[in-house]
């Protein structure tokens, strides 16, 4: 290392105070990990992070990860918005909860994360930083990432003035991401077709403006009480960087709706486009990328931060086995392996919303053949999969069809369910059989894999299976369980048992 022996060196460093920089971090602190936080903003409060317009829906997938470490409860208490159930849309175009079919998900369990729902960016941040704090996350606000060295074996990272040391860096800072500038990672995609608007506002002459979501041969509009939403097909000429003045946003919402409206006060406005761009690996050397830093898009549908909560759930556990040393050989890449394909759909499932939402003759055909497809019962099931992240398989190998999705949450014997058991971050083997052999198996895994066992009343027809940190199914079978078979799979994914960790560290 370049730096002096006598600096602090922590764990990891995390640029980036969001709520994927803050869920990163409490995964980390939960394996008791020293975490600092680098923000640039010198406050959490911000007038968009607020509700309405920081309102964001999150999909199944994210309220699972929040369940399964105790924050979901918290959440829903925090956020302004009270829960509801939304079935979600595609290109504003809404799914039908009724035509929805669940039977269709074989290994699926009802449990207090079964919907999708809503909360606002405050919420989600304050919750997450009132769990980092007392876990000893450092958060350091006012410090912008200015600089950074990899050293090969540790990270030199230049913010507010100040040099902080670490043995790895994440950059979570953002679709504007100094990390992924800093370290060179390349940021390849496609440009943008519009410019979108939301903001509260006041008309003088609210009658000239039909409520409702209206296409037009500009673009589409969406006029709610007090809000307005405007999709400007302009290629992208006009995006955040610039000031959004109330006569700009008059003169898009004339043209794009076809009305001679005035607005009478803009009280707050937001922009973004559907520029899209996915980097080209997650890792390089000892700096890695999450959330907006590795993926943007737009923001249609709201996939982005549950893509991104999706990378810290992926990243954390692995991040943390390495560092303590107990990773088995190549963890540490299964996160780009499993996650850039997440960030390849994500890319992919916007765009097509845009194709969708063109006002063009080639637009219109495609929305009503979507609409269609939605109005049936495997057309809405289908995009409910997508939409709340049930689809979502890691591709793990192993035979059962299981394996790579997210577990069921079973009833166990006594009462609890399996997310409680997945609360500090362990691994957990779910055996329904007591008296097998599989608590032995895995015995020299104590200290990182919990044993349960299931009531036969909820159990799918499985006998047993192996279930990583976050949640997502390593091992998975319908017969008695050979012991072997769950030694490999804890092998793989835990590394050496604790007993052979513990005898190389003495020589």
């Amino acid at each position: 290392m370049s730096f002096p022996s006598s600096s602090h060196l922590h764990d990891v460093v995390i640029a980036g105070a969001g709520p994927v920089g803050l869920f990163l971090a409490c995964e980390l602190a939960l394996a008791k990990l020293d975490v600092l936080v680098l923000e640039r903003a010198d406050r959490p409060e911000a007038p968009l992070k607020a509700p309405p317009l920081g309102t964001r829906g999150l999909s199944v997938a994210t309220a699972e990860a929040l369940y399964r470490r105790g924050l979901l409860d918290p959440l829903v208490a925090a956020a302004s918005t009270p829960r509801k159930a939304q079935a979600g849309h595609f290109a504003g175009i809404a799914i039908d909860p009724a035509k929805i079919d669940p039977t269709r998900w074989k290994y699926r369990l009802p449990n207090p994360a079964s919907a999708n729902f809503a909360a606002d960016m405050s919420s989600v941040e304050s919750v997450l930083a009132a769990r980092a704090v007392p876990l000893g996350v450092a958060i350091r606000r006012g410090h912008t990432v200015t600089g950074l060295d990899d050293h090969g074996d540790a990270v030199t990272v230049h913010a507010g003035g100040h040099a902080f040391h670490a043995k790895w860096l994440v950059g979570c800072d953002g679709g504007r991401s100094a990390v992924r500038q800093l370290a060179g990672f390349e940021f390849p995609g496609t440009e943008p077709e519009f410019t979108a608007y939301s903001a509260l506002v006041e008309m003088a002459d609210p009658g000239k403006l039909p409520p409702g979501r209206h296409a037009t041969p500009a673009g589409f509009y969406m006029n709610e009480p007090g809000r307005i939403a405007i999709a400007d097909f302009d290629g992208g000429a006009f995006d955040r960087s610039q000031a959004i003045t109330p006569e700009h946003l008059q003169a898009v919402l004339r043209r794009v709706s076809g009305t001679d409206v005035t607005l009478s006060a803009v009280h707050l406005a937001t922009s973004f486009t559907d520029r899209a761009r996915l980097a080209t690996t997650y890792r390089q050397g000892r700096v890695l990328l999450a959330g907006d830093a590795a993926h943007i898009h737009s923001a249609l549908g709201g996939q982005g931060l549950n893509a991104g909560l999706g990378d810290a759930m992926n990243l954390g556990w692995k991040l943390a086995a390495t560092v303590h040393g107990n990773a088995p050989a190549g963890l540490l890449d299964t996160y780009h392996a499993e996650r850039h394909p997440v960030g390849e759909w994500l890319l992919d499932w916007t765009r097509a919303q845009a194709a969708v939402m063109r006002p063009d003759a080639h637009g219109r055909a495609l929305e009503g053949i979507v609409r269609a497809l939605v109005d049936t019962p495997d057309g809405a099931t289908w995009f409910a999969e997508q939409l709340w992240g049930l689809s979502l398989r890691y591709d793990l190998g192993g035979s059962h069809p299981l394996v790579g999705h997210s577990a069921p949450d079973f009833e166990l014997p006594d009462g609890s369910r399996l997310a409680s058991h997945l609360s500090t971050g362990a691994g957990v083997l779910v055996d329904c059989d007591a008296s097998s052999p599989l608590r032995h198996a895995i015995a020299p895994w104590h200290d990182r894999i919990r044993h349960v066992t299931c009531g036969a009343s909820n159990a799918l027809g499985l006998a047993a299976l192996l279930v990583r940190p976050d949640g997502f199914v390593a091992w998975a079978s319908d017969k008695a369980a050979v012991a072997s078979e769950v030694e490999a799979a804890a092998l793989r994914w835990f590394g050496r048992p604790s007993h052979a960790i513990s005898s190389d560290r003495r020589r």
